[in-house]
């Protein structure tokens, strides 16, 4: 059990289906937490809490609460709320494990940071492609087929992607880019490869936003501006089974896998056998004006 963060409720059930409680929840944070927390390092953190479990409502708290610990940093943004005007928040930093778990202590299941760091806020370190499948039979399959030709059409312009389960019902690729590019230029960049998709193969990709005129699997490329969040790899999503998103190797990535089968066990023996599939989103980022330039001329 960990020292600096005291776990109450551990017997908690979050997860009623399956009677997966709060402390089941700590303990696999504790064990992941070396190999989750750079991903999550110096990115402002947005807390989205279940304290009910996931049959209940979670909330999403963006500033640090009131009795946060000190040794948990924070960095003070401007952000624009929907209802309009502006308003300066404190965001938590998880730089370590012991912060994860305290986030846990808090109810967060999974864990959402920004996809900048906080000495570069306006430079984001990866383009996000985030697939929504038809809510359909097969829609899963034919999600996993698309995320195939992302990867390919990413190839052509020597911006390697990286795959990983949602954990919920998607699949989310990464491109890390060096943080040179905007988020306006990273939302253009994703607009252009997703229409260029939906063009190549009309009835797979579509960037249609309403469900009801949709065909095929959505390509969001809305995902990428400034403050946006997706749940991080390694974390635990609050569905039933309480699975994980996972890293994969493309050929991994077959018509048989399900987001559901990576259960926090399945992520953790992963771990132990592969290490970190994400750790080039980290480590090996491109210049995306390259790959943008490579891209006009395909158009």
């Amino acid at each position: 059990m960990n020292d600096q963060v005291k776990l109450s409720s551990a017997d908690r059930v979050l997860f009623a289906e399956d009677g997966i409680t709060k402390g089941d929840l700590f303990e696999y944070y504790e064990r992941v937490g070396p190999t989750i927390v750079p991903h999550l390092r110096d990115r402002p953190f947005t807390m989205k809490r279940y304290r009910e479990g996931i049959a209940g409502d979670g909330f999403f708290q963006k500033q640090a609460p009131k009795g946060m610990p000190s040794w948990i940093p924070t960095r003070r943004f401007e952000t624009h709320p929907r209802e309009g005007g502006s308003r300066l928040v404190d965001f938590p930093l998880v730089n370590s494990v012991d912060a994860l778990l305290w986030m846990v202590q808090m109810h967060c299941i999974d864990m959402n940071a920004w996809y900048s760091r906080v000495d570069k806020p306006d430079r984001p370190d990866y383009v996000v492609f985030d697939l929504d499948p038809p809510d359909e039979p097969g829609g899963f399959a034919l999600a996993i087929e698309v995320a195939h030709l992302v990867r390919e059409l990413l190839d052509e312009l020597e911006l390697p992607g990286y795959v990983k389960t949602s954990g919920a019902d998607g699949i989310h690729v990464l491109a890390p880019i060096q943080r040179r590019a905007t988020f306006d230029e990273t939302y253009a960049f994703a607009e252009a490869v997703s229409r260029l998709l939906e063009a190549r193969h009309p009835g797979k990709v579509t960037t249609e936003w309403l469900k009801k005129k949709r065909s095929g699997v959505l390509v969001d490329h809305r995902q990428n501006g400034w403050g946006k969040t997706i749940a991080s790899v390694y974390s635990v999503r609050p569905k039933p089974r309480a699975p994980v998103s996972t890293p994969l190797h493309w050929d991994e990535l077959t018509p048989e896998v399900r987001p559901r089968d990576f259960t926090m066990e399945v992520a953790l023996e992963r771990v132990e056998r592969h290490g970190d599939l994400f750790a080039p989103v980290l480590e090996d980022p491109r210049p995306l004006g390259a790959a943008a330039r490579k891209l006009e001329g395909l158009r």
